[in-house]
């Protein structure tokens, strides 16, 4: 019987260059065979090897869940009284700087993450955030003061942004092609889960005498990192970094278990091998373009453009007054006329139930439609809510907090206010930034994205809770003015990316006028053709503008 491996071997021994290997596997997956053996004839569920697989990613998606964790513990803690007297009653900048102590923990540990996800792995980056994260976690129960605390989130931040480098890049290195867009798509979704954790874990202490109130979800707040840590010797480390390290044998192991349940078809061989082939194409693309920098998305035109739809995504992703209610829920809440602890902690945790729903949902079917779409409709809906949410608000505080209805019809706008964020502004920003920039400058344009985010985020945290404090109601007009326009903006500026292939999306931008152009109906066309395009487009200009 012939050995299949052995011949593919022979055969790509034998076809000399790397772009000859490329074309080689492209003629391979171009075959009938391999095209109907990579689309499923059934529910991934159904496959055991899927089943581990996303599990896998589930463990690693946990990462995401400690920034939601830690917004809703603290909207819970600002409605308990000890904690607000161990902190000194913090108000304005002082909450502001609390809030944000994980964001300069976040911001201190860019310099180090990518050198460590690089040269470590993945796989241990994550181990090694999460440890720290739980260290973090163990000191922010142990706190009694406002300073103890404040060094102690900034511990958490630190752990958190050392891990959350990784996680998104081993979620879509170890994706099987088909699922990738959803699997990253739910990462974000995943803040959720820990922001219900964290509202019930609230709730649940509330009555607790003394400290311990507030200490018990402090401390609990390294758990899902201690699960990680515990667990995460069963998850396989990412086939792109095993590969770079020469580690082929390994990644091939990792491949063939996971994409093809360890099928000893002749086809299953041959699909492996041809993503072994893109993977090597793609680190092949990354010495070539070894010299790319920061600075050409200033000094090439067409970098310019992607750097401002890179900034103002993250400015929409975190500016669109989400953060006034991810943080300050309690401060809503008080300015219409919700003030019971009791009240005000169901409410947070029945919300972040409710996000966590329709944030799934939303990544389940986001394949499905046009990106510049969806952002349209998703902007249109949170401005729609915000405004009736001002209205109702101000006639709310004129009637001096007398008509439930009003209030009711407040939260109502909350809701559906999350609804329209969910579908378009929670996990749509990962998906279109990494489509808008070129493999060359994806990671340099995704550092950038997350120190975006931050930024903006030492805005809410700093801004929100002076402007709330000072002019109440009045600060949701801000919103409603921002909101409408990144409208705008929007509407102007962006690019389609849905249904295109790299190559497209490259000449929307003006990178090269040249190219042969492809257009498909369905996105599991797409997929198929980028899949194959990563691996052969090696040489093509249009990937670094110039």
């Amino acid at each position: 019987m012939v050995d299949v491996k052995q011949v593919i071997n022979k055969e790509q021994t034998d076809s000399g260059s790397i772009s000859d290997q490329i074309e080689l596997q492209q003629n391979y997956l171009n075959n009938d065979d391999i095209q109907n053996y990579i689309y499923l004839d059934k529910p991934w569920w159904k496959y055991s090897h899927f089943r581990w697989l996303h599990f896998y990613i589930f463990l690693i998606t946990l990462t995401s869940t400690n920034n939601g964790y830690d917004s809703s513990m603290l909207n819970g803690f600002q409605a308990l009284e000890t904690w607000n007297k161990h902190m000194g009653y913090p108000e304005g900048s002082i909450l502001g700087a609390l809030s944000n102590g994980t964001t300069f923990g976040v911001i201190c540990s860019f310099p180090f993450a990518s050198f460590v996800s690089d040269k470590f792995g993945r796989k241990n980056c994550i181990i090694c955030g999460s440890s720290i994260t739980i260290i973090g976690a163990i000191l922010q129960g142990a706190s009694y003061n406002y300073a103890f605390f404040l060094i102690s989130r900034i511990i958490l931040g630190f752990g958190f942004g050392i891990s959350v480098v990784s996680a998104p890049n081993l979620i879509a290195e170890l994706s099987y092609p088909s699922y990738r867009a959803t699997c990253t798509s739910c990462y974000n979704a995943l803040w959720y889960f820990g922001a219900i954790i964290a509202a019930w874990v609230t709730y649940g202490t509330r009555n607790i005498v003394g400290a311990y109130s507030w200490k018990v979800p402090s401390y609990l707040q390294g758990f899902l990192p201690l699960v990680q840590v515990v667990f995460f010797f069963m998850v396989p480390e990412s086939p792109r970094y095993l590969i770079s390290k020469g580690k082929i044998e390994k990644a091939r192991h990792v491949l063939h278990v996971y994409h093809t349940g360890a099928d000893e078809d002749e086809r299953a061989y041959r699909f492996v091998e041809f993503e072994i082939k893109e993977i090597e194409a793609a680190l092949e693309l990354e010495k070539i373009y070894s010299s790319s920098r920061y600075v050409d998305f200033v000094s090439i035109p067409s970098f310019r453009k992607r750097l401002f739809l890179t900034f103002f995504t993250a400015f929409i992703m975190q500016l669109s007054g989400n953060g006034l209610v991810s943080y300050y829920l309690n401060k809503v809440l008080d300015s219409i006329g919700i003030t019971g602890t009791k009240q005000q902690l169901q409410l947070n945790g029945c919300l972040m139930i409710y996000n966590l729903v329709i944030a799934i949902f939303s990544a389940s079917i986001i394949y499905k439609f046009k990106r510049r779409t969806v952002f349209l409709v998703c902007i249109t809906g949170m401005l729609i809510t915000y405004i009736i949410w001002t209205a109702l608000s101000a006639i709310n505080q004129k009637r001096n907090f007398e008509q439930k209805s009003l209030a009711n019809g407040v939260l109502a706008m909350i809701f559906l206010y999350y609804l329209a964020y969910d579908f378009g502004a929670n996990g749509l920003p990962y998906l279109y930034v990494t489509e808008i920039l070129p493999y060359s400058h994806r990671a340099k344009g995704m550092n950038l994205f997350q120190v975006f985010q931050n930024i903006i985020l030492l805005y809410n945290g700093f801004v929100n809770p002076v402007a709330m404090q000072a002019i109440e109601w009045k600060y949701y007009i801000v919103y409603c003015c921002i909101l409408a326009f990144e409208l705008v903006m929007v509407y102007l500026f962006y690019v389609e990316t849905f249904g295109c292939t790299l190559e497209e999306v490259a000449r929307v931008f003006g990178d090269d006028g040249t190219v042969t152009l492809k257009k498909f109906s369905t996105p599991d066309e797409k997929l198929a053709s980028e899949h194959a395009e990563n691996a052969t487009n090696v040489s093509s200009t249009h990937l670094v503008g110039v």
